[in-house]
């Protein structure tokens, strides 16, 4: 996808899978190498995005997604199913430069926003969706996507 300032922004593949899954337990998520390969795969395969944010070791951040098709609307919404990023590389943008790559996933997959579920033990994350132009509130954030060069959806 890119590489700005030294960190590049590319899907997940299943080799990715043992600095993933170390990066998912800071979260209090365990999931073992083999089962997080399985499930990278799977998804990736049901028409998901997995994009992983490296630096100069181990992955430093991680964002999925996946489109939604409703009743009630036209176009999908990307529902962000994970976004995470490692402690000591927190504050430095790496989550807004994963959820812009993200953004475009979803553009190409035809969605007109992003959706984002934030557990209420989740604080931090709630002040990076407001800081990140999400509107909501308790556990629900939507954010229109904008296409590029223009104000509108």
């Amino acid at each position: 996808m890119g590489n700005r300032y030294g960190l590049e922004i590319r899907a997940a593949a299943g080799s990715d899978a043992a600095g993933l899954a170390a990066l998912l337990s800071e979260t209090g998520e365990p999931v073992g190498a083999a089962d997080l390969a399985a499930r990278l795969e799977s998804l990736q395969r049901a028409g998901g995005t997995v994009l992983v944010a490296v630096e100069w070791g181990p992955p430093s951040g991680l964002i999925a997604l996946t489109p939604t098709h409703t009743l009630d609307a036209p176009r999908p919404f990307g529902l962000i199913t994970t976004l995470v990023v490692a402690a000591e590389s927190r504050r430095r943008g790496i989550g807004r430069v994963l959820l812009k790559a993200a953004g475009r996933a979803a553009r190409q997959a035809g969605c007109d926003r992003l959706r984002l579920r934030v557990g209420p033990e989740q604080p931090t994350l709630h002040a990076f969706c407001a800081a990140a132009g999400f509107a909501g509130g308790s556990e629900l954030y939507e954010r229109p996507l904008l296409r590029r060069g223009s104000g509108e959806p």
